[in-house]
């Protein structure tokens, strides 16, 4: 099954953000005018989705050894510990992938609903020039005059 396949929990996120069930998404993303963002938010989205489905097989494998018609004597703590283990290591990348997804879906906007360019405007000083001919200003322009005795 390829990863684009997987179900994984922020698919209906994805739907609202980009309007399109992700099979098309990643038809989109493999043509040549795929956005940047929509390449990458799929590629996290391929790692979240494997994420989940290493949980998920440690979750089951666990539920396995502990089932109640299970013999006790095949029961391992050193096999469960590594599971917990496991477990922990899949949670702990699963959460870091969901929150990196989830940001970045956030700074997207919807589809149909189009950025639009920041306007930036710069104020100008006009300033005036005195004519050629006017003559220069003395050198202590607005010095105070020395008192005389």
């Amino acid at each position: 099954m390829s990863v684009s396949d997987k179900p994984c929990t922020l698919d209906g996120r994805f739907r609202v953000v980009f309007g399109a069930p992700i099979a098309e998404l990643y038809e989109t993303a493999a043509g040549p005018d795929a956005s940047t963002a929509l390449t990458r938010a799929l590629e996290m989205r391929s790692f979240l989705a494997l994420a989940e489905e290493q949980v998920t097989r440690i979750c089951e494998r666990v539920h396995e050894a502990m089932t109640p018609e299970r013999d006790l004597d095949e029961l391992s703590a050193d096999q469960l510990r590594m599971d917990a283990q496991w477990l922990e290591s899949a949670l702990s990348a699963r959460d870091r992938y969901r929150t990196a997804l989830v940001d970045l879906l956030r700074t997207m906007s919807p589809p149909g609903r189009r950025t639009r360019p920041v306007r930036l405007t710069q104020q100008t000083i006009t300033t005036t020039l005195p004519p050629a001919g006017a003559a220069p200003a003395p050198q202590r322009a607005g010095a105070a005059r020395e008192r005389r005795p």
